[in-house]
């Protein structure tokens, strides 16, 4: 299994966090899930693994590219056959819109299937990658194409700035009384409902959903790393006490602190933590 990240280039930079491959030549027959990370993504299926995911309970192949929405719980997915290779795209959580010309919202807890809502360029994109000989030609694709996207789409940059600095403060100061939605409107001279409009138009969730979001992925970078027990790591993390703690994991994975650490997987932990 190969697992590796690509830094976009300069005028991509704002917008992308990174690439990533995942790759495995391994036979896989795999039923896993996928936690909330707050991020938007497309990816490239270039492998010939089938993938499946079960927003609704009920398991469906996933296109050839596809669009992840804002996934705000576990999400069930299932991987079939060999020769798995994904080339993604991971956008900051509040910049995806940039390329999409949609309200965010509308994709929440969805694994899309790309083509249908940007097009036959998308679809020849896809065609384009699988026949690159390396990696590095089939990111100079993928940065052509969206920066095409960039002078496409209309946008109101001013906006998409504003979120993207009240998401930094938020991870800044998840916990404290500096995250409730009122403090932070009234810094930014915003109505609380006209915050809350930005957010859902731009990441697809509210500005207390990542103050949550943030804390979960702080405890959950902390059971993986192993150096502290489970009470330790709730406070760590900013939880009110360990029923607080639980309750908010449980919400994130469908499962307790502790019985997260006991089934994580080495798949599971690329998944998570990328």
């Amino acid at each position: 299994m190969n697992y590796q990240e690509i830094q976009p280039g300069a005028l991509l930079q704002p917008y992308v966090q990174h690439y990533y491959l995942f790759e495995s030549a391994e036979q896989l027959e795999m039923d896993d899930i996928v936690l909330p990370g707050g991020h938007l993504e497309i990816i490239f299926n270039l492998g010939d693994a089938t993938w499946k995911t079960a927003p609704d309970k009920v398991f469906k192949d996933t296109a050839k590219i596809e669009l992840w929405g804002q996934i705000t719980a576990p999400l069930a997915v299932r991987t079939i056959g060999s020769n798995n290779k994904m080339l993604g795209i991971k956008f900051y959580p509040h910049t995806a819109a940039r390329f999409l010309q949609l309200d965010i919202f509308e994709l929440n807890n969805q694994v899309n299937d790309t083509t249908a809502i940007l097009g036959k360029d998308i679809q020849e994109l896809h065609q384009q990658l699988l026949e690159s000989a390396s990696l590095q030609q089939q990111i100079t694709l993928i940065e052509k194409y969206l920066a095409a996207r960039l002078d496409q789409v209309k946008a109101k940059p001013q906006q998409m700035a504003l979120v993207g600095n009240i998401l930094q403060q938020l991870k800044t100061t998840s916990g404290t009384a500096d995250t409730s939605i009122e403090h932070i409107a009234r810094q930014h001279n915003l109505s609380t409902r006209y915050l809350h409009k930005l957010f859902m138009q731009y990441t697809g969730a509210t500005p207390k959903y990542f103050d949550r979001l943030h804390r979960f992925r702080q405890s959950l970078s902390l059971i993986q790393q192993q150096e502290l027990s489970l009470t330790e790591i709730g406070y760590e993390a900013g939880y009110f006490d360990q029923s607080h703690f639980i309750r908010e994991f449980k919400s994130f994975t469908g499962l307790a602190p502790h019985s997260y650490a006991a089934k994580s997987s080495p798949l599971q932990e690329t998944i998570d933590l990328r």
